[in-house]
């Protein structure tokens, strides 16, 4: 390494583009904000790299340099002239980058913003800086953004909504101080259609709690499993200890229509059908659930749990044979 500065003098010497694209990092100058080499980057600048050149996986040096959590080696760039609301890359923006890395984030959110980063800009897969904070459980990054301007309810990325992005993240936290900050408890978007769907299909029975009492819509429809109920139903991480039958009896006890049409499974009782769970199978069919359509069950998918027992005939359904686990 110590003889790198003097190759690549000799280099662009010899005639080499300084600023040429290709490979993973995009261009030299990425590589070596990536790697941290500070006198390399210093180098580079010197010899007429350009500061905001595109591509790459982080799109520009600056991002690189917010993912690699080296707040030295951001100040350097922003004095070297980089352009802080560049677009580009996977996350979108440096401030997007900055605000779901776990390597200094919170410094370099605040230096980005004091050089004028624009808090709401969009771009990227989690939408703006402020979904990837609350999908990254970053609180305190979430708060800084806030109080800085950030919409609460910008829509956008994979997340739809900052809201969203929290209650799947799973920091009920950030979910009441979104709350609290004027976030739309019912707003549409993401995967799961709305915070409460998010919540519930992740198991977050805390975050459940939070939303139901801040005025969330329980039967609420919206894309993929239609309604949080169904949401629940389908969901299959206890694994992970969470408890999806005290979820859904949470759900059932603020007023959820068991039998509310819609989403990927058709209703609640034929997701736990198709899916195989038994417990949130029983706990649904004592709670009412009714209108099992056993072809449309078939159709979708192997159902976990036979048909006698989706038509809710008489059986001993605990019975080992009656399960293809």
């Amino acid at each position: 390494m110590a003889n790198l500065p003097t190759m690549i003098l000799l280099m662009i010497e010899k005639g080499e583009d300084i600023s040429a694209k290709g490979g993973e990092y995009g261009n030299a100058l990425q590589v070596a904000t990536y790697f941290g080499q500070k006198d390399i980057v210093k180098l580079l600048l010197e010899n007429g790299a350009d500061i905001n050149a595109q591509g790459g996986e982080y799109g520009t040096a600056l991002q690189a340099a917010t993912w690699i959590g080296s707040v030295d080696m951001v100040k350097l760039l922003l004095d070297n002239g980089a352009d802080v609301n560049a677009q580009g890359g996977e996350y979108g923006n440096a401030l997007h980058t900055a605000s779901l890395s776990y390597r200094r984030g919170l410094d370099i959110v605040k230096l980005l913003l004091e050089n004028g980063a624009d808090v709401n800009s969009q771009g990227g897969e989690y939408g703006n800086a402020l979904q990837a904070a609350a999908y990254c459980e970053q609180g305190d990054i979430v708060k800084l953004l806030l109080e800085n301007g950030a919409d609460v309810n910008a829509q956008g990325g994979k997340c739809g909504n900052a809201l969203w992005a929290a209650s799947y993240g799973g920091d009920a936290a950030i979910v009441k101080l979104l709350l609290e900050n004027g976030a739309d408890v019912n707003a549409q978007g993401g995967e799961y259609g709305n915070g409460l769907q998010a919540a519930s299909y992740g198991g977050k029975v805390d975050i459940v709690k939070v939303l139901l009492e801040k005025g969330a819509d329980v039967n609420i429809q919206g894309d993929k499993y239609g309604t949080a109920l169904q949401a629940a139903s389908v969901a299959e991480f206890e694994f992970f200890g969470y408890d999806y039958v005290k979820l859904i009896e949470i759900l059932l006890d603020n007023g959820a229509d068991i039998n509310s049409q819609g989403g990927k499974y058709g209703s609640a009782i034929q997701a736990a059908a198709i899916k195989g769970r038994e417990q949130i199978y029983d706990l649904l069919i004592q709670r009412g659930a009714t209108g099992i359509d056993p072809l449309f069950t078939i159709s979708q998918e192997d159902p976990k749990i036979p048909l006698p027992l989706m038509d809710n005939e008489p059986a001993d359904y605990h019975c080992p044979l009656f399960w293809n686990m």
